[in-house]
């Protein structure tokens, strides 16, 4: 269940977007299921209960799609919906916010999911889902982006410590991968109070931006949003940042 590509890369695991966050004193697992792949870092090893977790949220949004499939298919905003499961309402909110389809959020909704009810049993949780970060540390935390072959790709780093989480990370491509987007960035990163928004905003904004001249403007509209904190747009060997973003560099 997913319709774009992601670029944020984390430590541990197989993937090239899987180098970049630094899990210090955490175990770290994967969770693969269908099309769902997770690398979850935890207190402790959390592996079946997350399985489980997975399990449920997979079913809730299975099970709904069956009887709505336009959910999985629009482009367009859904229409609020009382008796959709949470992780329904929450893809829709977040992706309504932005003019977009709510499966545009799947990834950092099910991350989000995931990593809140993890919170129960470890009190340190960080859940990527395809480059869409759910995080609640104890200690600060650098998520390095990936931008292909941009020449900031794998050198820059946004710092993220403990007073602001829990927190979203999204970061979406135009030009990696072959997913679906209208736009021609290389990376778009967006730090978000939740990971579900900043999915919504890294893919709405992905789309919007079609040159560099286009930065400013869309920029400046997505930042209107309070529950976004700030971000990064890389087009070429250009790049765009606002909001409360601490960057470091992290050459590897």
């Amino acid at each position: 269940m997913g319709m774009k590509t992601k670029a944020v890369e984390s430590r541990v695991g197989e993937h090239e977007y899987r180098k970049g966050v630094k899990a210090r004193g955490l175990i770290s697992f994967r969770v693969l299921i269908k099309e769902t792949d997770l690398l979850i870092s935890a207190s402790c090893d959390l592996l079946n209960k997350a399985k489980d977790i997975v399990f449920h949220y997979r079913r809730q949004l299975e099970n709904y799609i069956k009887d709505n499939p336009v959910f999985f298919s629009t482009l367009l905003p859904y229409p609020n919906d009382l008796f959709a499961p949470d992780i329904v309402k929450r893809m829709i909110s977040a992706t309504r916010k932005f003019g977009i389809g709510p499966m545009a959020s799947v990834a950092g909704a099910v991350a989000e999911s995931v990593g809140k009810e993890l919170l129960n049993y470890s009190e340190e949780i960080i859940v990527e889902n395809g480059g869409d970060i759910f995080l609640k540390t104890n200690n600060s935390v650098t998520v390095s982006i990936f931008a292909g072959r941009s020449k900031f790709s794998k050198r820059l780093g946004i710092v993220m410590h403990t007073e602001q989480m829990p927190a979203g990370i999204s970061t979406s491509s135009s030009t990696i991968g072959h997913s679906l987007s209208f736009g021609n960035t290389d990376a778009v990163c967006i730090v978000a109070d939740s990971a579900s928004i900043a999915d919504a905003a890294a893919t709405a904004l992905g789309n919007r931006i079609k040159d560099k001249l286009s930065f400013n403007r869309e920029i400046a509209l997505i930042n209107d949003w309070k529950d976004i904190r700030g971000g990064i747009v890389i087009v070429g060997n250009q790049m765009a940042t606002w909001g409360n973003i601490e960057l470091i560099n992290t050459d590897y």
